[in-house]
């Protein structure tokens, strides 16, 4: 397929570098300019582009860029085909993008980034830690192979997105609608512990929005009082501490 990913942070070249491995037309952007590109994320194929050029041709746009960056999308994206599938990454993360009302009250995080982006969209990859999704990416029938939940409204932008998780070496599971993506936020059980497909019917269950909301925040303050905001902790301690706080 060809695929436009907005964002070559932890996740956006992660990406870039698997699915042009897997044999996809990648195209990425980052908000610098294509010669600030991390030479990671082009190492499979993939190519820099501006922000312009990687909307335009592709069947996929992949967002990966601070969720609060992403209602400025919404020019960029506003001429899309209607049939183009759009993959939010990210997550609504208080202490980093500030307090949104709306998200506040309950409203789910990619309820609100489909209002502001004017369009439907699917989410994934938002439950898995960035090293996780470098590292741990296994081939299909692999044991114990971690699972990325997709939550999505249209059949379409569903099927693409869990055939390119499973090409970036997850199990796909489908989480259902996009009103309930709030059950794969942060705080949930299944954001950064590593469940498997077995796994995840229960941590599905067992999701509560409210107590995942204080648990994203305390979090939230472990991490500050350990490292500098940009600093992307080694696996063992993102996934040690999501069980300790989510998966219980």
């Amino acid at each position: 397929m060809k695929i436009g990913i907005l964002g070559a942070g932890h996740i956006g070249r992660t990406l870039a570098r698997k699915l042009a491995a897997a044999g996809h037309e990648v195209k990425v952007a980052n908000s610098r300019g294509p010669d600030t590109v991390d030479a990671d994320a082009l190492s499979t194929g993939a190519q820099a582009v501006t922000r312009e050029e990687a909307v335009v041709g592709v069947e996929v746009v992949i967002l990966s860029i601070p969720f609060i960056g992403i209602p400025a999308l919404a020019p960029l994206l506003a001429d899309l085909p209607a049939e183009t599938v759009v993959i939010d990454t990210s997550n609504y993360i208080p202490a980093r993008d500030n307090r949104i009302a709306e998200i506040e009250g309950g409203m789910a995080d990619s309820v609100w980034v489909t209002a502001q982006l004017g369009r439907p969209i699917a989410k994934a990859w938002n439950s898995i830690y960035s090293v996780t999704l470098a590292e741990k990416g296994k081939p299909v029938g692999t044991p114990d192979r971690i699972a990325a939940l997709v939550a999505a409204d249209r059949p379409r932008d569903r099927d693409v997105t869990m055939a390119l998780v499973e090409d970036t070496g997850f199990d796909a599971y489908d989480a259902g609608p996009i009103a309930e993506s709030w059950r794969q936020q942060t705080g949930s059980p299944s954001y950064c512990t590593e469940v498997t497909l077995a796994e995840l019917p229960d941590a599905l269950a067992s999701a509560d929005l409210a107590r995942s909301r204080r648990r994203s925040d305390l979090a939230s303050k472990v991490y500050s009082e350990r490292f500098e905001a940009s600093h992307n902790p080694g696996g063992d301690f993102i996934v040690q501490l999501s069980r300790l706080l989510y998966a219980v």
